[in-house]
């Protein structure tokens, strides 16, 4: 399984199970998420959600070879939610999100974080924005969430530069909550979320409902702006070369 799912005292831990890839969304795995938050909002019995990854890596972000294959490859079937059903999932989520960031976090592995109520990170992950390496726009709201949750100049250098920020910076910045050893991650992290998961879920949603809904029309607003341009910018010089590289594939035609 793509995504395993284990429930215990109303809290469902959902863990990113592509470990050979580093957990890279491919769209399978984006439908499997996205599925996962819509149920988890309507049970009853689940009060938290905690989200982990399998391995080394937290995510790698989307499959690059299936974002090229989405630019070339006429034949390309895309999933039923996709990125943006997971985005919008993500967005909606009405009850306490938690993120345990195992290993490295990349594109959406680092952007799900503006979504998250609480997150950890292992001492030895790291994270990465890679949209101007990649020669595309921010996503998942992230040129509004992040400088929200961590300040412009902290959003400014994840978004533009490309590079590292290791779990000591990422704490600095606010991104995350708590950095805990590697083999205490997932153990601080559930106790944590069953604290949350034992109070009164209907008092659970209506803090988050408090909390988030003066920012909803600019999580929509910004999700509109990066997808516009990041539609404008798929498939350009940049981001073929980019994606061309990773993969080893020829550029396209048209790019």
């Amino acid at each position: 399984m793509i995504l395993t799912i284990e429930d215990q005292n109303r809290v469902r831990t959902c863990t990113l199970n592509r470990p050979d890839a580093l957990n890279a969304f491919n769209e399978a795995l984006y439908d499997a998420t996205t599925e996962a938050l819509l149920a988890a909002a309507e049970d009853s019995d689940v009060a938290v959600v905690l989200i982990t990854g399998n391995g080394r890596s937290f995510s790698a972000g989307t499959d690059l070879a299936e974002m090229q294959a989405m630019i070339t490859d006429p034949q390309f079937t895309p999933g039923k939610h996709g990125f943006r059903g997971l985005v919008d999932a993500l967005a909606r989520f009405p009850k306490p999100l938690i993120c345990a960031v195992n290993g490295i976090g990349l594109g959406i592995g680092a952007t799900i974080l503006g979504y998250a109520d609480l997150a950890f990170m292992s001492t030895t992950a790291r994270l990465k924005c890679p949209f101007t390496s990649l020669g595309v726009a921010p996503e998942a709201a992230s040129s509004y969430l992040l400088p929200q949750l961590i300040g412009r100049q902290n959003a400014a250098w994840m978004l533009m530069s490309s590079e590292w920020i290791d779990a000591d910076e990422a704490l600095r910045m606010g991104l995350v909550w708590k950095v805990c050893e590697p083999a205490a991650l997932l153990d601080d992290a559930r106790r944590h979320a069953e604290v949350l998961a034992s109070r009164p879920i209907a008092s659970l949603i209506a803090v988050k409902s408090t909390m988030v809904a003066p920012h909803r029309d600019q999580v929509s607003a910004a999700t509109a702006r990066e997808n516009a341009l990041f539609a404008e910018l798929m498939g350009a010089a940049a981001n073929a070369e980019a994606l061309a590289e990773f993969t080893g594939r020829p550029r396209s035609g048209s790019a």
